[in-house]
């Protein structure tokens, strides 16, 4: 059996940061730009970065409909931030906004304010033995979950990470930290 391999959307946000952390897992990382690069990953991150643009850019190179055709075959996405945006059903107050529509989410843009309102805060994760070290910048907001969807973590009442059969979202940025525990959470749980 091949080793796993793991697609970070590279289009535009925080993809580098993504690829090493699972690179310092161990684990090979394909920088997905095109609708083909999506045969050789076993899951994909949907990184931060801003959530217009990169559903533009996924439109343009096609990718809008290939990820859906990825994920419709059973395989891990993760939407981190703005990505939790693009793979969210509802985003709140933009209706006509673009997105994948994959998980059951209704999720507010910039929920946790503008970037200058960026902040850092210890929450509790399920099934993590030690809180993790969450960094919020222009954070959305998991406003409502399916019955389907797992929250994982909250922060004020609201989810930060939840996840729904082969979908995962974080409303934080994981990949901003030491700590690899969500993403060794994502190959493990997620992908598998």
């Amino acid at each position: 059996m091949a080793p796993m391999q793991v697609g970070v959307l590279a289009l535009q946000g925080a993809f580098k940061e993504h690829r090493l952390m699972f690179e310092s897992l161990g684990v090979k990382v394909a920088e997905v730009r095109l609708p083909a690069d999506l045969s050789k990953v076993s899951g994909l991150v949907i990184p931060g970065g801003e959530s217009t643009t990169m559903a533009k850019l996924m439109r343009s190179y096609e990718l809008d409909r290939a990820i859906t055709e990825f994920a419709q075959m059973g395989k891990g996405v993760w939407g981190t931030c703005a990505g939790a945006i693009a793979i969210a059903k509802e985003i709140v107050g933009f209706p006509e906004q673009p997105r994948l529509g994959l998980m059951d989410i209704s999720v507010a843009r910039n929920a946790y304010g503008r970037q200058v309102a960026s902040f850092e805060v210890e929450v509790d994760v399920k099934g993590f033995e030690t809180p993790f070290h969450t960094v919020f910048i222009r954070a959305p907001r998991i406003e409502k979950t399916g019955t389907r969807v797992e929250v994982l973590a909250s922060y004020e009442g609201y989810a930060i990470m939840a996840r729904e059969a082969n979908f995962m979202a974080t409303v934080f940025h994981p990949e901003l930290t030491n700590d690899a525990r969500v993403h060794q959470y994502f190959l493990e749980q997620v992908c598998s």
